[in-house]
C-alpha cells in the first residue's frame, strides 16, 4: 500500500549530513524573505564575479541540481536509480540570446538523449522550447501578429531546431518532453508539439507537451489534442502539470488590462489537474500521460486510476514525475510500490541555472504549507535515525 508519510523509504539514499543540510535549506526556503533575498543577492554576487560559487555549489545548488554537466550528474542519477527512480536529466540554462547559444543548446539536449539511449536509468529527455528561440519572436507569434520576412526565416530555423531534436529522439527511440511556457507564447510552442506528435508519435509516444492545469482553457485544450490523436491516428504524449509562472501571469494580466489565464482558487487548479488524470487514463490506447506533481492527493487519484482499472503498476504509457530535491516521500515511495517514478535532474553551469534556482526559491515561498510538509518528514526521519 503506498504510504507517503515513509520517511526510511523517502530518505533511505540520503546520508545523515546530506538530510542535516536539507533540513536547514528548507528551513531557510520556508522563509519567504530570506529565500528571495539570498537568491538574488547570489545572482548578483556571481554576476560581478564575487567568489561565492563554491558556497551556492555545496548548498542550494545541491540540493536541486545534479551537478554543472552530464558527467558530474552520474553520482545523482546512480542515488535515484538504488531507489529505482529514474533521471531525467534537465539542461537548464536559460536566457539564451543569439544563435550560437541556441545552437549550444540543442547540441547538449541531443547529448542528453544520446545518453539516455545508452542508460536504462534515465527514461526520457526534456527541453525548453524559450531556450531555442528569441521571446519575442514567440510572443508576436502568439499574439497572431504576422512576422516580417526576416522573421519568417527565423521562425523556420526555431522549427529546425525543435525538429532536429524530436528526430534525434525518434532515432533513439528516447521519448523527449517540452517545457511548458508563460501564456502569451504557449500557442505556437503547442502547435509545434502537434506537429512533431503527426510526425514521431505514429507508433509510441516520443514527444510530450505540456499542459499547465492551472490555466482556465488548458484541461479542454488537454481533451481536445486527445480527440485530435485519436482522429489523426497518433499518440498524444501529455505531461500534465499545475503551473509554474502563477505570479508572473497574474502580474501582466491585471498590468495590461486582460482577464487572468490562471485559476482564481486552488481547488479549481486541482479539480481540473485530476479530470485530467481521469481523461487520460481513460484513453491510453492514443495517450502517455506523465503526471507532473508534487501533490500527494493528486498521486493517490492516478495510483487509484491504475488499481481500478486493473492495469500494471508500471504501465508503459503512465509515468510519475517530481523535481530533484523535493518530495521525495513521492518519488520513493511510489517506485517502491513499483510505479514508475522519475526526478527532473537540471544541470548546467552554475551562473546560468541561477534563474532556474531562483523560480525555485520563489516557487517555494509561494507554497509554505509544502515546505512546511517537507520539513516535518525531514525532522520525522532525524528523529527517527536518532532514536
Amino acid at each position: 500500500m503506498l504510504n507517503f508519510d515513509n520517511t526510511e523509504i523517502a530518505f533511505r539514499g540520503k546520508s545523515d549530513k546530506e538530510l542535516n543540510r536539507a533540513y536547514w535549506l528548507f528551513k531557510m526556503l520556508s522563509n519567504g524573505v530570506v529565500s528571495k533575498l539570498g537568491t538574488s543577492v547570489a545572482s548578483s554576487a556571481l554576476n560581478v564575479g564575487l567568489p561565492v560559487g563554491g558556497l551556492i555549489k555545496n548548498t542550494v545548488f545541491s540540493q536541486f541540481c545534479g551537478g554543472e554537466s552530464i558527467e558530474e550528474c552520474e553520482p545523482t542519477i546512480e542515488a535515484l536509480d538504488r531507489g529505482f527512480v529514474g533521471s531525467i536529466l534537465d539542461y537548464s540554462v536559460e536566457a539564451v540570446l543569439n544563435e550560437e547559444g541556441f545552437a549550444n543548446t540543442v547540441e547538449e539536449i541531443v547529448q542528453t538523449i544520446r545518453r539516455a539511449k545508452e542508460d536504462r536509468r534515465i527514461p526520457f529527455a526534456v527541453f525548453k522550447p524559450s531556450a531555442l528561440a528569441r521571446a519575442a519572436l514567440l510572443e508576436k507569434l502568439g499574439a497572431g501578429h504576422p512576422l516580417t520576412t526576416a522573421e519568417h526565416a527565423e521562425f523556420f530555423k526555431v522549427k529546425g531546431r525543435i525538429n532536429h531534436i524530436c528526430k534525434t529522439a525518434y532515432d533513439h527511440d528516447v521519448p523527449v518532453m517540452m517545457d511548458a511556457e508563460e501564456s502569451w507564447i504557449q500557442d505556437p510552442i503547442d502547435t509545434l508539439a502537434i506537429e512533431m506528435m503527426r510526425l514521431y508519435n505514429r507508433e509510441k509516444a516520443i514527444v510530450y507537451n505540456t499542459y499547465q492545469l492551472y490555466r482556465t482553457d488548458k484541461l479542454a485544450s488537454l481533451k481536445a489534442d486527445v480527440y485530435l490523436a485519436e482522429t489523426d491516428g497518433f499518440i498524444l504524449g501529455a505531461k500534465l502539470v499545475r503551473g509554474a509562472y502563477m505570479e508572473k501571469e497574474r502580474a501582466r494580466a491585471e498590468a495590461l488590462g486582460y482577464a487572468s489565464p490562471i485559476h482564481a482558487t486552488k481547488d479549481a487548479t486541482d479539480r481540473d489537474y485530476n479530470e485530467g488524470l481521469v481523461f487520460c487514463a481513460a484513453h491510453l490506447e492514443h495517450v502517455a500521460l506523465v503526471a507532473g506533481t508534487h501533490n500527494e492527493a493528486s498521486c493517490l487519484v492516478l495510483a487509484e486510476l491504475i488499481k481500478k482499472k486493473q492495469l500494471v503498476e508500471d504501465h508503459p504509457h503512465i509515468y510519475f514525475a517530481q523535481l530533484l530535491g523535493m518530495s521525495d516521500n513521492l518519488s520513493f515511495n511510489l517506485a517502491h510500490e513499483g510505479y514508475n517514478a522519475a526526478k527532473y535532474v537540471p544541470y548546467g553551469p552554475i551562473k546560468a541555472v541561477m534563474p532556474y534556482l531562483m523560480r525555485r526559491a520563489e516557487e517555494n515561498k509561494a507554497i509554505t504549507g509544502k515546505m512546511g510538509r517537507e520539513l516535518a518528514l525531514i525532522a520525522a526521519e532525524r528523529k527517527r535515525r536518532s532514536s
